[in-house]
């Protein structure tokens, strides 16, 4: 079974790959693979979120680290961006988070992030897993004086607060905006309240008590109607959430209407390329966003480029095409002049200043994107199938778009984790896309059941 997926190792607490066994190897086959390309100190850089079993990876981590000979750096819960953000500032030769991002506590996961900050290259991927599985693994660890050893990171969630800080124009002030901020009971419990707060906000904070079975648990970025509800009933400016590692987050206005990732990349796309900020006038976002974001910003003289699922795949292109500002409509906004991953905090902090700015409520901002209806349908299916070699499926797509007539748009493809095929349309009218939907995938039902 292939170890690392497209977002690092994940799965099952105590279940393979998720297990202290597993994770002894891969820190010590990680220790192996970066002392030989050696970009820093010889010190490898781990943070969690607040999951329960943290503590038993991070050990298991540690040890088979520190065996060969390399030495730990542990900061302890924080959000995934601080740790990308401390490993390329501290010159650390790769970052390690521990975290199953937005999934319940009985998941965890371990993903890198190289000296440089960014995630680690497939190809050193590739290397470390062939090391794990190599039944000779032992022969590499270090000896006598020259095991590494593990030291601990006081202040490291407040250098990551400072360094958010320092990407706002000097003597921003948030005086007079109440802000509600769920946590997610994840790894941003102290970070985002700490930073509103003394940015000057007036600040709420909810799901910020983890207990270690409560990350994600009805509350963040999957379900934010106890942060709507809280927005109402204090008349708060603005709601933000987080998922458990807090590099996405999702907003919610002053109404109580959530803005999603899309309205947040738009906002912010009009306010850069105005200030000539936004470089080659472009945005890179996902196939999921919605065309409604495309339409929006190309009115303003903005393109959209679409790659496939995955924040991976937008930094790949942002860099690619040397961009600056690209995500995905579930919160993963990158803002690459100030960090190499989605960051929550970062974001958040980033509307909260174009609010600020423009005096303008969020409402009003996020207005400014005008989203289409969505459909999505989930069809199981004969994984063994491929449904682009059935030409029923196709005609049917395009029967569809022509229906849609450039006003919308058809997409199909297979989960990447479940036998299911995705069924995606967007358009001006629900009643049509919601009908096309359904025809679509009764056809792909008949065909690949």
């Amino acid at each position: 079974m292939k170890l690392f997926g497209t977002d690092g190792i994940r799965g099952k607490v105590n279940r393979y790959p998720i297990t202290p066994e597993v994770a002894l190897r891969v820190g010590m086959a990680a220790a192996i693979v970066l002392k030989k390309e050696h970009h820093g100190r010889n010190m490898v850089l781990i943070g969690k979120d607040t999951r329960l079993s943290g503590y038993m990876i991070e050990s298991a981590l540690t040890s088979g680290i520190c065996s060969m000979g390399m030495n730990v750096t542990l900061v302890g819960p924080l959000p995934t961006p601080g740790i990308a953000f401390l490993t390329r500032a501290l010159r650390i030769d790769a970052g390690v988070v521990i975290s199953a991002s937005h999934n319940p506590f009985y998941d965890n996961g371990i993903k890198f992030f190289s000296y440089d900050g960014f995630k680690l290259p497939d190809a050193v991927e590739v290397k470390i897993e062939a090391l794990v599985r190599d039944d000779s693994l032992e022969r590499y660890r270090a000896k006598g004086e020259h095991v590494g050893k593990a030291f601990r990171l006081d202040d490291a969630t407040g250098r990551y607060i400072e360094y958010i800080k320092s990407t706002l124009k000097k003597g921003i002030s948030l005086e007079g905006i109440k802000v509600v901020v769920d946590c997610a009971n994840g790894s941003a419990y102290k970070t985002t309240p700490w930073l509103l707060r003394e940015l000057g906000a007036d600040v709420i904070s909810i799901h910020d008590t983890p207990n270690g079975i409560n990350i994600n648990e009805q509350c963040g970025s999957l379900h934010m109607e106890e942060l709507v509800k809280t927005v109402t009933r204090h008349k708060a400016d603005i709601g933000i959430a987080h998922d458990g590692d807090a590099d996405r987050v999702l907003l919610c206005d002053e109404k109580g209407k959530i803005v999603d990732g899309d309205r947040i990349m738009g906002m912010c796309a009009l306010e850069m390329n105005a200030a000539g900020r936004l470089n080659r006038n472009t945005v890179v976002s996902t196939v999921m966003s919605n065309i409604g974001l495309e339409l929006s910003l190309k009115k303003h003289g903005i393109a959209m480029l679409r790659t496939r699922v995955g924040d991976r795949y937008v930094v790949e292109e942002m860099l690619g095409g040397k961009y600056n500002l690209g995500g995905e409509q579930s919160g993963h906004v990158i803002f690459l002049d100030h960090n190499t991953t989605g960051d929550g905090p970062i974001t958040a902090v980033q509307v909260l200043d174009l609010m600020k700015t423009r005096d303008l409520p969020l409402s009003k901002l996020a207005s400014q994107i005008k989203l289409f209806p969505q459909v999505l349908i989930n069809v199981e299916v004969d994984r063994k199938l491929d449904y682009r070699s059935i030409p029923e499926i196709g005609q049917a797509v395009k029967n569809a778009e022509e229906r849609l007539a450039g006003k919308g748009r058809v997409l199909v493809r297979p989960s990447g984790t479940e036998p299911k095929i995705r069924v995606m349309l967007e358009g001006e009218q629900l009643k049509m896309i919601a009908a096309l939907g359904k025809d679509i995938a009764k056809v792909i039902q008949e065909k690949m059941s």
